[in-house]
């Protein structure tokens, strides 16, 4: 089969592997379908992976193509998505239910060999069952549709709420529409890209602003009375000085944009932070109890339902092997993205 793998920061290369082979215990997948994450940015051009060689991709659907003698519940043929963390289950924090936190776990994609290949084993633990009206392409998408309600839920989201998004990646224009079903009163859309706005605003945002042009701060306080909850997607400092900048009293704000800089807050930041007890949340993952966890069941029911639309977040499809050049236009700045897809069985 073929398979991306990372060798070193940029070393992106195609190979040929053999199929894994599975034990009694796990099950072979056909990827249909594997999203870059944000994540997989970062680790496939700047900070390379956990051993050499690694196969990239931990977003991905495919069909159970073969079961292992002990396992159960799963046939050859059937549809389905996998999480791809793979939790110790011993720890306290796993045995409290919360394995976003797991002191000692695995993770396709990242340490354990990923889904930007043809097949990719996996235990039967992590799959989800894909109902016949969500694509491939969709069930790809579980993963960050998961992580956007894991924020949403770890802040608190109530209905009736002003929430504020910053970064309308894929999670982001997950989270908008995971509001508005939750019953937000009004969502703002913050981005550096008017694609991105104008898809925020089809999929549910009232307000949209572009931070280049203008200040967001400015704009949501002189627009909206009040902004009970914010989520930052982005990871930049300066949006999560802007995401505490702008939360009303008792305000909620959630960093869950993995960040590669240091964050110092702004002098008038840190007295809004105090002045109007805002509470600052981490979102990490999206798993909880019972695993892979209630995000993953709920994403999926949406999708089902049609209220959670994921068409119009696909900007890019690809081949694996196009991988290399596509990572390198990305670090080359030359793709306006959001959720960028590998096909790797695409006939």
């Amino acid at each position: 089969m073929k398979a991306l793998k990372l060798y070193e920061p940029g070393d992106l290369r195609v190979e040929t592997v053999e199929i894994p082979s599975i034990a009694s215990n796990e099950v072979l997948i056909e990827v249909k379908a594997v999203g870059v994450c944000g994540s997989d940015i970062p680790r496939a051009l700047y900070k390379g992976a956990y051993r050499k060689g690694l196969t990239l991709g931990h977003e991905f659907s495919g069909v159970v193509a073969q079961c292992g003698s002990e396992v159960t519940g799963w046939q050859v043929g059937d549809r389905v998505t996998v999480a791809p963390l793979i939790p110790c289950k011993q720890c306290a924090y796993c045995q409290a239910g919360h394995y976003s936190l797991c002191n000692d776990y695995d993770y396709y994609g990242s340490r354990s060999d990923g889904a930007m290949a043809n097949y990719i084993k996996v235990a039967p633990g992590n799959l989800l069952r894909l109902p016949d009206n969500v694509s491939f392409e969709a069930g790809a998408m579980v993963d960050p549709a998961a992580n956007a309600i894991h924020g949403l839920w770890t802040g608190s989201l109530r209905k009736g709420d002003r929430v504020a998004v910053f970064g309308l990646g894929a999670i982001g224009m997950f989270a908008i529409q995971f509001a508005r079903e939750l019953g937000a009163s009004q969502i703002i859309a913050v981005d550096i890209h008017q694609e991105k706005l104008d898809l925020a605003k089809q999929l549910g945002a009232d307000i949209v602003i572009h931070s280049l042009r203008n200040d967001p701060v400015k704009e949501i306080i002189s627009q909206v009375q009040d902004v009970n909850f914010v989520l930052d997607t982005s990871g930049s400092p300066i949006a999560q000085n802007q995401a505490v900048s702008v939360a009303a009293k008792k305000g909620h704000v959630v960093f869950l944009g993995i960040s590669n800089a240091e964050l110092t807050l702004s002098k008038e930041a840190v007295n809004r932070l105090l002045r109007y007890e805002i509470s600052i949340h981490g979102s990490w993952n999206s798993f909880s109890n019972p695993f892979p966890g209630r995000e993953w069941l709920y994403a999926i029911e949406l999708m089902e339902q049609g209220k959670l639309v994921t068409e119009p977040l696909i900007s890019h499809r690809f081949s694996i092997e196009e991988g290399p050049a596509v990572f390198q236009k990305i670090k080359n700045r030359e793709l306006i993205f959001n959720k960028i897809l590998f096909l790797p069985n695409q006939e």
